[in-house]
């Protein structure tokens, strides 16, 4: 995708259905946000929260699909949420979606805006690196995208499940490598969690993995067949064709 630069065209996904303006440098969205909305489940009514939503595309794509929903898009970044704001209106989504500009870790603000144990869905492509693990990088948009405060992905996954009514259902993408602690983080709060990993290309190990399941279910972990992205030719395969052309979902509902 050609990067936004002031005057320039925003990006188009989905075959041009959903439009997205995104910062010229620092954080943009990826296969990882296209990967999430696809994880999703219908729902044909009640609330969806986009934790971390950056400029918006995940939760703006669960919007389009989910005729019915309300949608929040939950960022703390002035400049992500700013730009939240004008993808809202660039599609025409106002009347269902709003942006709340608050910290995930912040109990009194997520009491304001309504959103303690409130969503029928919650979405979210955490930070990736923990603090205490990387360096990050220089530019403090993407760092703040990118890398895990002190309490790492267990304080993330736990503020993001404060959000969610009992039932609800929980959809999260991450490293593949990160699989103990996400299960760890996650036992006895979320129930019978599917666990699908994504590979680059056959034969190579799993990169990515969704992970999905209900808000204080009691049924194990499984695991699904996973997902290649790329042939040998580095070209999509065709289900990663269709979901990223076409918004195709992942899960058989």
């Amino acid at each position: 995708m050609a990067a936004n630069c002031p005057g320039s065209e925003p990006d188009r996904l989905f075959d041009g259905r959903l439009i997205l303006h995104q910062a010229a440098s620092g954080h943009r969205i990826g296969t990882d946000a296209i990967l999430l909305s696809a994880g999703a489940p219908a729902l044909p009514r009640g609330l969806i929260v986009d934790v971390g939503a950056g400029a918006g595309a995940v939760g703006l794509a669960l919007a389009q699909i989910n005729l019915r929903a309300e949608v929040v898009l939950l960022e703390k970044n002035s400049r992500a949420a700013d730009l939240a704001r004008k993808n809202v209106t660039a599609n025409g989504l106002a009347d269902r979606v709003r942006v709340v500009e608050a910290d995930l870790f912040d109990a009194a603000a997520r009491k304001i805006e309504g959103l303690v144990e409130a969503a029928d869905l919650v979405v979210t492509n955490p930070p990736f690196l923990n603090i205490d693990q990387s360096r990050p990088s220089p530019d403090a948009d993407r760092a703040m995208a990118h890398v895990l405060d002190e309490g790492g992905i267990e304080k993330w996954l736990r503020a993001s499940l404060a959000l969610l009514k009992p039932g609800g259902i929980f959809v999260a993408i991450h490293r593949a490598d990160a699989l103990d602690a996400l299960l760890a983080s996650l036992k006895g709060r979320l129930g019978g969690p599917e666990i699908l990993p994504i590979f680059p290309k056959q034969g190579e190990k799993a990169s990515r993995l969704i992970l999905r399941g209900s808000k204080g279910a009691k049924t194990p972990p499984s695991l699904r067949q996973g997902l290649v992205l790329h042939g040998e030719d580095g070209s999509f395969t065709p289900q990663a064709e269709d979901i990223h052309r076409r918004g195709a979902r992942i899960f058989a509902e």
